[in-house]
């Protein structure tokens, strides 16, 4: 473990989290020290924000799709960095809520969306876990907005509003991913349906695959012709970080495509 240069304090965890709830959201093109966001919770957790953005850097290093296309970080990445990284993959919905939990300890913004479902009223632990499910919905959400730059992934659309996190393998399936970034694409509203449909799906190759049925509809369908039937065999714009999971796509791809 690197020793903390003397007279700076090794990063505490509750601060830890708080930059790794800023790494799954921002944009890699916002990592800098200038970004009013970073600027606002270094300036709460008690860091400057030039070290807060070394350590949002620091912890593109631990993704191996991010260091497997060149864009890496410092490689200077702690101890306590990797364990954390390790923890949040081994559990992404507990990591969501710490994240959240430390962000409202230090006064930051939770951005969560406000679009997503509130918890209905109710008692005791079904209201508790229904808060959960929304602060993982809403997690889920930004980092896959994120991840992808807020461009779907098939047609590059970039209004928010028409863009969802999309499951790869559906919520009902999988409870463990379901907040699981690797577990999800960013498509328009109707990718997303046709997706969720199984009329739609991605090769191993990251390609899309376009159900027979949907092809042959489309072929009398100029709107689908030009929509969905246009992505046969188009690569997918794949995520800055977080990238889907091969295991996720063959899974879609056996059980919910229909071919």
């Amino acid at each position: 473990m690197r020793e903390p240069s003397p007279g700076r304090s090794p990063w505490r965890r509750d601060q830890l989290l708080v930059a790794f709830a800023l790494y799954c959201r921002l944009p890699f093109g916002r990592l800098h020290q200038r970004n009013p966001e970073i600027i606002e919770a270094a300036q709460a957790i008690g860091r400057s924000p030039s070290a807060l953005a070394m350590k949002l850097v620091n912890l593109a290093s631990l993704d191996p799709e991010v260091t497997r296309t060149g864009r890496k970080g410092l490689k200077s990445s702690s101890v306590n960095d990797r364990a954390l990284w390790r923890e949040m993959h081994d559990d992404w919905e507990r990591f969501a809520a710490e994240c959240r939990s430390a962000l409202t300890a230090f006064g930051l913004s939770t951005n969560e969306d406000s679009a997503s479902p509130q918890p209905a009223p109710g008692l005791g632990e079904d209201r508790l876990a229904m808060g959960v499910t929304r602060v993982g919905q809403s997690f889920f959400r930004s980092t896959v907005l994120s991840a992808y730059g807020g461009r779907c992934c098939v047609t590059g659309l970039s209004v928010s509003s028409l863009l969802t996190a999309s499951h790869i393998v559906p919520w009902r399936d999988d409870p463990h991913n379901r907040v699981n970034p690797r577990n999800g694409l960013l498509l328009c509203a109707l990718h997303d349906r046709a997706f969720d449909a199984g009329l739609m799906t991605v090769a191993e190759d990251f390609t899309v695959l376009v159900s027979e049925a949907m092809l042959s509809v489309a072929a009398a369908d100029p709107f689908l012709a030009s929509t969905l039937a246009a992505c046969q065999g188009e690569p997918i714009r794949l995520p800055d970080k977080f990238w889907p999971a091969g295991d996720f796509l063959a899974y879609h791809r056996q059980h919910i495509f229909r071919g």
